[in-house]
């Protein structure tokens, strides 16, 4: 388990709490994140951590994409509790396609956006861990600070 942060001190520290999970693959590799408090996309550079363990491309997402990006999480977010509640299978993942008619509509939507467009900062992350629940409706349970790349 990773060390757990106080959310008001990882703020004080500048790190800002990621809002939505795109990626995970031993550890964060893309989501919604603030960047100096403007919503961003951020996508792991190189998925050979050996190569570029913490470089992400970090570029902006407007209100109207950040509000879509949210939506779809608070979805993905309201299945994961009926699956941890044993109330719902891994059958009933929204992101199977075909299972909720909203959150299709949101992929659709959001897909195009995902990808990080020519111009895209390469930033470093470091990453803590606050001690609330995994996923919730507001983010996940981490909080990255970003530095441009040395």
């Amino acid at each position: 388990m990773a060390e757990v942060w106080d959310e008001r001190q990882l703020a004080a520290d500048g790190f800002e709490h990621v809002s939505s999970e795109l990626d995970w693959y031993d550890g964060p590799r893309g989501g919604l994140v603030g960047v100096g408090g403007v919503p961003h996309y951020f996508r792991c550079h190189d998925i050979d951590l050996a190569v570029a363990p913490d470089e992400y491309v970090v570029w902006p997402a407007d209100a109207a994409l950040a509000g879509l990006e949210r939506e779809q999480w608070a979805l993905f977010v309201e299945w994961n509790q009926r699956y941890e509640d044993g109330t719902a299978g891994f059958e009933r993942h929204p992101g199977h396609g075909g299972v909720d008619a909203r959150y299709d509509e949101l992929t659709a939507l959001l897909t195009p956006h995902r990808q990080a467009p020519a111009g895209a900062r390469l930033l470093v992350a470091e990453w803590r861990y606050d001690d609330g629940d995994r996923y919730r409706v507001d983010g996940v349970d981490y909080w990255v600070r970003w530095r441009e790349r040395r």
